[in-house]
């Protein structure tokens, strides 16, 4: 890839295995075999040290509401193992017992992307215990993080992509809300979390911006295309009143609205007039794919793949594409690469002084079928 030394080769992630739970043979399990997280049971003094970390993470790291939450959920299945180890002090945590720990997740079946988060969670707990001197020495250092296979993302055409985000019914109660989101996912390339925390005053129709809240709580302003801002002018002309009104009768807001509580307020509402989650828009997105006939799964994220994709196959530059999709490393936005191999055989076909027969080749192919 552009900017290493080695060519890295994408490959599609195996199926995952899930092997019997050897580990927790007498605990209840999900429909996999594996523990659940509501059965993980810490020490206290081992939930009081989360509940500090939790601190620092949202004060001094400004993590996303989300990523601390999977870091919690990681950290208390690393506490139970600690708990049957019968390990209560921080110093005698290794990387040999941090690595058992893997193992025993691996035997449960769980894939190298998941295992990949448990370890950075418990590294960046360990290095906050050294910081703040709780420990004399940081074991999580000593670890690797597990060597993943890379999957590719999924993508639609553009054909495909058009027919998804005009798909709603306008007549529909809630077609002209459903149109926006999916005009603006495919406008801007936000993620589903991005969009559910957007706020009426997020959004600048006039000059075609949206100013969204990425991970890491790091701003960034994404353009906004014309038929995406028509779609959002539907919507908070016609339909988002309404919400609104239906809130206020509901007791969920208290009227009246100043211009500054109403611009602090969701972009998005519910049927009921509350805040949209990130459940609700990936319902919507799976209906209006299965209306369409798209197979597979399809997902938001789908759709900000498919921004990412089709800009760079129309000739957009890394670094732009990376600014948009808020991708802090360059390295995260190579994946998208692997689409302009299409590109490149037509500029070949087109410069190389056999690719006219090459053209000429393929059309009495497809003229023969």
């Amino acid at each position: 890839m552009a900017g290493t030394s080695q060519q890295t080769e994408i490959r599609r992630a195996p199926r995952e295995r899930h092997l019997p739970n050897s580990q927790y043979p007498h605990s209840p399990t999900d429909a996999h075999g594996r523990k659940t997280y509501a059965d993980c049971r810490c020490t206290p003094d081992f939930e009081r040290s989360l509940e500090a970390f939790r601190v620092f993470q949202n004060v001094e790291c400004g993590l996303a509401a989300n990523t601390i939450e999977a870091y919690r959920r990681d950290l208390c299945r690393f506490g139970d193992f600690l708990r049957r180890r019968s390990i209560e002090t921080w110093e005698h945590i290794t990387p040999q017992i941090i690595q058992d720990h893997l193992v025993a997740m691996t035997d449960c079946g769980y894939r190298e992307t998941t295992l990949a988060r448990h370890v950075v969670a418990v590294r960046m707990w360990l290095r906050w215990l050294y910081w703040t001197k709780q420990i004399t020495h940081d074991a999580g250092s000593l670890v690797d993080l597990p060597k993943g296979w890379q999957r590719l993302p999924h993508t639609l055409s553009l054909d495909r992509t058009v027919e998804l985000v005009t798909a709603p019914d306008l007549n529909h109660p809630l077609g002209l809300r459903d149109r926006a989101i999916l005009e603006l996912f495919y406008a801007s390339g936000l993620r589903v979390s991005e969009l559910c925390g957007l706020t009426a005053g997020d959004v600048n129709l006039n000059i075609g911006y949206v100013r969204c809240l990425g991970k890491g709580r790091r701003e960034r302003v994404v353009p906004v295309g014309r038929k995406a801002q028509d779609a959002l002018e539907a919507y908070l002309d016609h339909l988002r009143p309404k919400l609104l009104e239906r809130s206020l009768r509901t007791g969920r807001y208290k009227a009246p609205l100043t211009r500054l509580v109403a611009a602090s307020l969701p972009l998005f509402l519910s049927r009921t007039g509350g805040p949209l989650d990130r459940t609700a828009v990936w319902r919507v997105v799976r209906r209006e794919a299965k209306r369409v006939g798209i197979v597979g799964k399809v997902s938001p994220h789908t759709l900000r793949h498919s921004f990412a994709t089709h800009l760079l196959e129309g000739g957009a530059d890394l670094r732009v594409v990376q600014e948009l999709l808020g991708h802090v490393n360059i390295n995260t936005t190579q994946i998208y690469t692997h689409v302009q191999t299409k590109r490149l055989r037509e500029i070949h076909d087109r410069c190389h002084p056999l690719g006219a027969e090459q053209i000429e080749a393929r059309r009495q192919r497809r003229l023969r079928e």
